[in-house]
């Protein structure tokens, strides 16, 4: 790191449940003179993907975020692949206008996803959004199929319902359920010109992923469709990037998926990021000295994340050669 970052802070924030094999989220923040990045990416991701995840935190700490255009941002619940009952209690509980359940589950069927988003509409009437995300596990017939079932629960979009890029604009030419991209953008090697070329309805933008707000913001112009900006399982430190990012979107008719800092059982900020009635109040956030105190990993694990970031500014100085 250069001299600008005048400050690692290793942390390590639990989890209220499992997710993505994990019970906890680690990471590191950094400060610099427009303040507070972090830095997290979950520990199967090499160096290579961390190195952009580095250059959104350096953004935040370093160039700090461009000025905001609404002062509050609508975000989703979060209903993951549980029974019905579960899910509409989840969905209530959230108060949020729009539910954003997983479908496509592995071990699960169809009848599963019907009964899940069945359960969700009538716990929620006709007023809220309601979206799906399979997370790339159809092929396109298959797609097509559950779609044309779950579509009688009057869905505002599914989320990257296959894996490539063709096979989403296969589908979407198939039924009349909205898509939205979100990996096949993601991890292409290049972002923008794949928003570009993007033949969708919905963008999904992602900050630390994509390496930073203006890349995000480039790859949403690149697309010129609406975007959705989600996060990553961030601490409020992290959520705060993508709320800059939902904030200086010159349009945001979609509500975004930021609400994410409810999954944590704790946080490192006094007041954390989290929708109230389903809003999220532009603001920036600290770390408090106590919490991170609280949240200090051990040693190893100090030592890991230290070398995981050591090796991904190795990348990126690389790139900047």
């Amino acid at each position: 790191m250069d001299g600008v970052i005048d400050d690692l802070v290793p942390f390590r924030v639990p989890l209220r449940t499992r997710f993505r094999g994990v019970t906890a989220r680690t990471g590191v923040l950094l400060h610099g003179p427009a303040g507070w990045g972090e830095f997290a990416p979950f520990d199967d991701y090499p160096p290579t993907v961390a190195a952009t995840w580095l250059a959104a935190a350096t953004e935040a700490a370093e160039d700090g975020f461009p000025a905001p255009v609404r002062s509050r941002v609508a975000v989703n619940a979060i209903v993951p692949a549980v029974g019905p009952d579960e899910a509409a209690r989840l969905a209530v509980a959230a108060a949020c206008a729009t539910v954003k359940v997983k479908v496509a589950e592995p071990g699960q069927s169809l009848a599963d996803d019907l009964d899940r988003v069945a359960a969700v509409r009538a716990a929620m009437g006709p007023g809220v959004a309601i979206r799906v995300d399979a997370n790339r596990a159809w092929d396109v017939d298959t797609a097509v199929h559950a779609l044309g079932r779950l579509a009688v629960h009057d869905l505002e979009y599914v989320e990257q319902p296959c894996p490539t890029m063709e096979e989403l604009v296969a589908v979407r030419r198939r039924t009349h359920v909205p898509v939205a991209a979100d990996e096949s953008i993601r991890l292409a090697d290049d972002p923008i010109a794949a928003a570009r070329a993007a033949e969708v309805d919905v963008v999904i933008v992602k900050v630390a992923p994509l390496g930073g707000v203006r890349r995000a913001l480039a790859v949403a112009e690149a697309a010129g469709v609406p975007a959705v900006v989600s996060s990553a399982l961030d601490t409020s430190i992290g959520l705060m990037a993508g709320l800059a990012l939902a904030a200086a979107l010159p349009e945001l008719p979609f509500a975004c998926g930021l609400g994410s800092g409810l999954l944590l059982a704790s946080d490192l900020v006094e007041r954390p990021l989290v929708p109230v009635d389903g809003w999220l109040e532009v603001r920036t956030v600290e770390p408090a000295r106590t919490l991170v105190e609280t949240h200090e990993p051990d040693p190893a694990t100090t030592a890991t994340l230290l070398g995981r970031l050591g090796a991904a500014d190795a990348i990126l100085a690389g790139r900047a050669a």
